[in-house]
């Protein structure tokens, strides 16, 4: 069901449109179940059936930074060509540290392009660390630290490759967005059901948990192989782009990272997180799962990933540090925050012949 359009003033909401989220995570300080975090999951196989849910993961969300990766093989399609380590950046909510800003110059210096060209919103570092560095050299608010300036660095560079304007390139008119419309509609099997605007400037497409999980797929898969069977343009761009995000993870976040981590500890994988309690993650067989938290928070994203892994027969034995975190109270542990056992419950876990 999707919900009215709103006005940008509070409005009452009615509980009939709200998601029907379940419990993912909870905190626990001393027994006592401090706080929950509701949301929902998906996990597909490689052929895009549903293998688990909880949840809703048919409700339509904004899929934030995740959608990145997607925006990048819509690029690749369009001729873009960068080394691996620069391609990864063009699907990266990076820390904002000297070799993601120096990374995203190059992109525009290999073009002809300046930091004038680009259209995206000005930030700080996103990194604690490279923000506290950044500010201590004096540095202030730019868009080249801005998190998404990889993408936005490809983006005015895809426009020079094929001959569009640069100015208004995010325009959602404009061939470059037209054509990652296409792209994502392709990548994910779906319509989208409303457009907006992400945070930097960027169009942004309500989809559902299962398509973008089917997305991810994809791309873990031909990252893997080289590319999908019957090899085919698009499948040599979902290749390059996977396989980019898989060779320099540091790119695509950055050191102290969990999305970097992740992909570090488990061979073959493929992740990537967005705003609002949004994680995207593919293995290389072409299975891959999704999760959104409802409330937007980051600290439950990652608990819930290992769990789902973990229920899809990946080893997590290395994930121990991103599957629960200590609650401290005078310096010590006294509690945790941990996955609920969600797949466990035939009251929240559906069988994939309802969805």
């Amino acid at each position: 069901m999707t919900s009215p359009a709103l006005a940008n003033t509070p409005t009452p909401l009615a509980p009939e449109w709200l998601p029907q989220h379940v419990p993912l995570a909870v905190q626990t300080r001393d027994g006592l179940v401090e706080s929950v975090h509701y949301g929902s999951v998906i996990a597909t196989a490689a052929d895009g059936q549903i293998l688990l849910t909880a949840g809703e993961p048919l409700a339509p969300f904004y899929p934030r930074s995740a959608l990145k990766p997607l925006q990048a093989v819509a690029m690749v399609r369009a001729g873009l060509d960068l080394p691996d380590e620069l391609l990864a950046l063009a699907a990266a909510s990076h820390s904002g540290a000297a070799s993601h800003r120096d990374g995203a110059g190059r992109i525009l210096k290999l073009h002809g392009l300046t930091p004038a060209d680009l259209e995206n919103s000005t930030d700080l570092p996103y990194g604690a660390r490279e923000r506290e560095d950044w500010l201590g050299g004096g540095g202030q608010a730019t868009q080249l630290t801005q998190n998404c300036s990889g993408k936005h660095a490809a983006m005015a560079a895809t426009c020079v490759i094929n001959g569009w304007p640069v100015q208004g390139y995010l325009d959602r008119a404009h061939p470059l967005q037209q054509l990652v419309a296409r792209t994502v509609a392709d990548l994910t099997g779906e319509d989208p059901q409303r457009t907006t605007t992400d945070g930097c400037g960027t169009p942004l497409f309500a989809l559902t948990l299962r398509g973008m999980a089917r997305a991810f797929g994809r791309l873990a898969a031909a990252a893997a192989s080289g590319s999908r069977s019957g090899e085919t343009e698009a499948g040599a761009a979902e290749a390059a782009v996977g396989r980019a995000m898989r060779r320099h993870p540091e790119m695509v976040a950055g050191e102290d990272r969990d999305v970097t981590a992740l992909m570090r500890l488990v061979p073959g994988l493929l992740a990537k997180d967005g705003f609002e309690g949004v994680q995207l993650v593919g293995l290389p067989d072409g299975r891959a799962l999704a999760v959104k938290v409802s409330d937007g928070g980051d600290r439950a994203r990652m608990p819930v990933t290992v769990r789902v892994l973990a229920a899809l027969d990946v080893d997590t034995s290395p994930l121990a540090r991103l599957a629960a975190t200590p609650v401290l109270g005078g310096s010590r542990p006294v509690g945790l925050l941990q996955a609920t056992d969600f797949l466990a419950d035939p009251k929240i876990s559906h069988a994939p012949k309802d969805l």
